[in-house]
């Protein structure tokens, strides 16, 4: 016996990419129509945002604003650092001069030629300017750490301006619906002029050769599936074999969804949206007594049924213990023997009679 349990549901793509509007906008122009074949690049249809473009002007504008400045000032900063190394460059010469003229005065001084005072004078300029120039070096070493801060911050705004503007030109590119995947157009449910909110439905891309089976299964049958389960997808011009990959957690108006993955090839006429009824084998069952399923029949339960005579003339109602049940068939524990016929159709107006005449 096969265990068996049925749904009923849709072929639905796998890839699907849903195209939603990223500020509001106006339809200009509808260049693809639903059916058609699309690839990544091809444009849909054309939006209109005049805000959004003028967003992206000035962006633009800023950009060329701030990169005017951060080349002024590296002019600026230039000019102040060659002035700074000037100013060092001269101090550095008249260190030199000092020190030389210091040393001279010390020779004269020793010769007689020249007093002590004239002598601690010439010292006292040669250090003083030595002085000036240890400070004036520590003055452009700190220009130079400045300017370097000050350039780094100004290029730091260019590019932060820069990657705004790039978002305006994005934004006012994205303007421009395009499939961003190939495929098949399935909706684009817009006409010309008519506007749209942020995040309105634009188009609907699918891949129609990358379908799978979303069927619903009744509560009760859905508690033994499993992922991986064997399934037969009719789509009532061919059978696809297929395996469950999903199962929805959540029971929703007393079904369960289930996912089927295609197997096999698709038939002919196989398309989204089209019904279809499927079949998911549980398990097999050996060396067990069962019947067709009857009209009453519940899993684990004791029901009556018409067991037919031997001679065919009549029918002996006999109660029936069940148990594990499948779409078409039920197991029988006991009340019936291998051969025995009984009677599956409903006999509810029959359910005082013990036995019955059949003609």
């Amino acid at each position: 016996m096969v265990r068996e349990i049925q749904g009923q549901g849709t072929l639905v793509p796998e890839d699907i990419r849903w195209l939603s509007a990223i500020a509001p906008a106006r339809v200009a122009e509808i260049l693809v129509h639903p059916g058609a074949a699309v690839v990544e690049d091809t444009v849909l249809l054309v939006l209109e945002n005049p805000d959004l473009e003028l967003a992206a002007l000035e962006a633009e504008s800023q950009v060329a604003s701030a990169h005017s400045e951060l080349v002024n000032l590296q002019a600026s900063v230039d000019s102040q650092h060659l002035a700074q190394q000037s100013q060092v460059a001269t101090l550095a010469s008249e260190v030199g001069d000092a020190r030389r003229r210091s040393l001279a005065d010390d020779d004269l001084a020793k010769k007689g030629f020249l007093s002590e005072l004239e002598r601690g004078q010439s010292a006292d300029h040669a250090a003083e300017l030595a002085g000036r120039l240890d400070f004036e070096q520590k003055r452009l070493a700190a220009l130079g750490r400045g300017q370097t801060a000050q350039l780094a911050a100004q290029a730091q705004q260019v590019e932060r301006l820069k990657a705004i503007a790039d978002v305006r030109r994005r934004a006012v590119e994205e303007l421009k619906v395009r499939a961003g995947a190939a495929g098949v157009l399935q909706q684009l449910p817009l006409q010309v002029g008519q506007s749209v909110a942020v995040g309105a439905l634009l188009a609907k891309v699918a891949r129609p050769d990358k379908l799978k089976a979303e069927v619903k299964v009744p509560e009760v049958q859905a508690k033994d599936a499993q992922l991986g389960l064997r399934a037969s997808v009719d789509t009532h011009s061919g059978l696809i074999a297929g395996h469950v990959v999903r199962i929805d957690p959540a029971v929703q108006s007393g079904f369960v969804k289930v996912d089927v993955s295609l197997d096999g090839a698709l038939p002919s006429g196989a398309r989204p949206d089209l019904s279809v009824s499927v079949t998911i084998e549980l398990d097999r069952l050996d060396d067990v007594l069962f019947v067709g399923r009857p009209a009453q029949g519940q899993p684990d339960a004791t029901l009556s049924l018409f067991k037919v005579d031997s001679d065919g003339a009549g029918a002996t109602r006999t109660d029936v213990k069940l148990g594990r049940s499948s779409v078409k068939a039920i197991e029988v524990v006991n009340g019936l023997r291998l051969g025995d016929r009984v009677i599956l159709s409903d006999m509810s107006q029959w359910a005082q009679a013990k036995t019955i005449t059949l003609r």
